[in-house]
């Protein structure tokens, strides 16, 4: 084919490939954390009898999820500060990007809060717990070691969703090795060491959560 690899003036730009993978983390992690509670408190409203708060918890998650991510960044960056509400890109993004995990945690939630058996929630009944400290002591607590998986999961996927925040020049991961592609025109080598970062970090993540699941089984 007669092109020749050559990483030279990759390695030369490689510090901005990091700042742009520890800003990919951040956001990624600032999402996930945020998403945690709006999931949490979304999954709750879904499980509730009351139709107050079960229908616009429906309403926010089968409208979320059926939105490409895509489209949300856009709109929360470029059509929000038309209606006033004017956000930083890092801050636009984050926000966007929690919302949409929390809508995706909703039902992870969901589903770890109904399979919490009955028994336990009466036994705490019977103890003497009110039902706030029966959901703050019990039911949430072990919701969150049957869906760590899940939520494992979804962190590694925001991670890579990250890439998306390009589209509005936030300088994470890919926004870095495109800005180093157009520099060098070294096509082949800045895909290649940025795909070879994302792999690496996602193995690191995944090797992480599954330390923390094996602890949180040991200490049943």
């Amino acid at each position: 084919m007669g092109y020749t690899l050559n990483f030279s003036a990759v390695w030369r730009s490689f510090d901005q490939l990091l700042w742009g993978l520890l800003l990919s983390l951040e956001l990624a992690i600032g999402a996930i954390l945020i998403g945690t509670v709006i999931g949490l408190v979304t999954a709750f409203g879904l499980i509730s009898k009351s139709g107050w708060a079960r229908r616009p918890a429906a309403l926010y998650v089968t409208v979320i999820r059926n939105l490409p991510i895509l489209v949300l960044i856009l709109f929360s960056y470029f059509a929000l500060p038309q209606m006033g509400v004017r956000l930083g890109k890092i801050e636009s993004f984050v926000a966007t990007l929690a919302i949409y995990s929390g809508a995706y945690l909703a039902e992870v939630f969901r589903a770890g809060l109904l399979s919490i058996p009955n028994g336990l929630k009466e036994a705490g009944l019977a103890i003497g717990l009110t039902p706030m400290q029966i959901r703050s002591s019990i039911v949430i607590p072990l919701m969150f070691r049957n869906v760590l998986p899940s939520l494992s999961s979804t962190l590694i996927s925001l991670f890579k969703d990250t890439s998306l925040a390009a589209a509005i020049a936030v300088p994470e991961l890919t926004f870095e090795a495109r800005k180093i592609n157009v520099e060098t025109f070294r096509v082949v080598e800045t895909w290649i060491v940025a795909s070879c970062l994302y792999v690496a970090t996602c193995t690191v993540l995944a090797a992480l959560m599954r330390m923390v699941e094996r602890r949180l089984v040991i200490s049943r």
